[in-house]
């Protein structure tokens, strides 16, 4: 790779990426919706073009000479209707493929989602890239993403070579995830589903930005990988190390997994009836994901991408920890 296009840049992930991708010697034009998105993919060392997802004809012309796009923005959220996630994961998927082949670009690598793979809930373990896409209406989120990796694939073909990659739950420092849920633990109003103790896999950011960039190189055109840290842990666990980092004590509420169900079903009836905007406590989208057994086998991507972790969860919560302490010293 010598030049790449990337969405999603100003992202978590994405901002992981674009740091990987430069210190590899790759220039990168990085798709930038806002001023401040443009300013933040500069920042680190990306060129910024100005664009909207649906701007098929711009991002084409800023995708010429690359040789790989790395598609990875995305809706997720909570909480929306399913147009929102379906005109943001869906239709933005679309346009990027299109612009990607007017552009002659060859390789296309997009950023998936494990969940795609979650239907009913049910505890999954060891799961591997044979398991079926699910929709569930109930999951708009995960729903998009398994359409927009219908899209991806099926797109390979004709000297465009395209791939999916899937995450599990990513994390590490600067996590938003890890913000969201610091009022609601503050706040004695998060419970972990059940007794907390169900396995689950997870992928440090920079894990996933590796194996993007394997992807690219190495990955089968219309293939999906699934990747993660290789050592799954208890969700419970998982949550009170990330807690530990902003100096707050585990969790120890505990909810019934039928009973949170019911009352997020309770819930989205409530919403979607009086068509309310505020966010919502529970879903049972979210509580999906984290709520039952859920872990990986990464076989394939280790044996056909070379895939193998970067970063062990020590040194990943270590520099979380540091991370925290540069972010507490610079307020003082």
């Amino acid at each position: 790779m010598k030049r790449v296009f990337l969405t999603g840049g100003s992202g978590f992930l994405g901002g992981v990426l674009i740091q990987r991708l430069r210190a590899d010697g790759v220039e990168v034009v990085a798709l930038a919706r806002s001023a401040g998105s443009a300013a933040a993919v500069e920042a680190l060392g990306a060129q910024a073009c100005r664009a909207g997802l649906g701007d098929t004809a711009t991002i084409a012309a800023a995708m010429r000479g690359c040789d790989t796009v790395f598609h990875v923005a995305a809706h997720f959220t909570e909480w929306d209707t399913y147009a929102a996630f379906h005109q943001a994961n869906v239709a933005g998927t679309e346009s990027m493929l299109q612009a990607a082949r007017e552009a002659a670009v060859p390789v296309f690598v997009a950023a998936g989602a494990a969940g795609v793979v979650m239907g009913r809930p049910e505890p999954m373990l060891g799961i591997r890239e044979d398991r079926p896409l699910r929709f569930p209406r109930w999951a708009p989120y995960t729903a998009s993403k398994a359409v927009a990796e219908q899209r991806v694939r099926q797109a390979d073909g004709d000297g465009f070579r395209t791939v999916v990659v899937r995450p599990p739950m990513i994390w590490g420092a600067g996590m938003p995830m890890l913000d969201e849920m610091l009022p609601l633990v503050e706040a004695g109003r998060f419970a972990l589903p059940g007794d907390g103790q169900h396995l689950i896999s997870t992928a440090h950011v920079r894990n996933v930005a590796h194996a993007l960039v394997l992807a690219a190189r190495h990955g089968r055109g219309g293939e999906a990988y699934f990747v993660s840290d290789g050592d799954d842990i208890a969700f419970a666990r998982m949550v009170a190390d990330l807690l530990a980092v902003r100096g707050l004590a585990p969790v120890e509420r505990t909810a019934p997994f039928a009973l949170a169900w019911a009352a997020a079903s309770a819930m989205e009836l409530v919403w979607r009836t009086l068509r309310l905007r505020s966010k919502q406590p529970l879903t049972r989208q979210m509580l999906r994901m984290i709520g039952q057994a859920f872990t990986l086998d990464d076989a394939k991507a280790r044996s056909e991408l070379g895939y193998a972790p970067i970063v062990r969860r020590s040194e990943g919560l270590e520099e979380m920890h540091r991370h925290a302490r540069r972010a507490a010293d610079s307020l003082r």
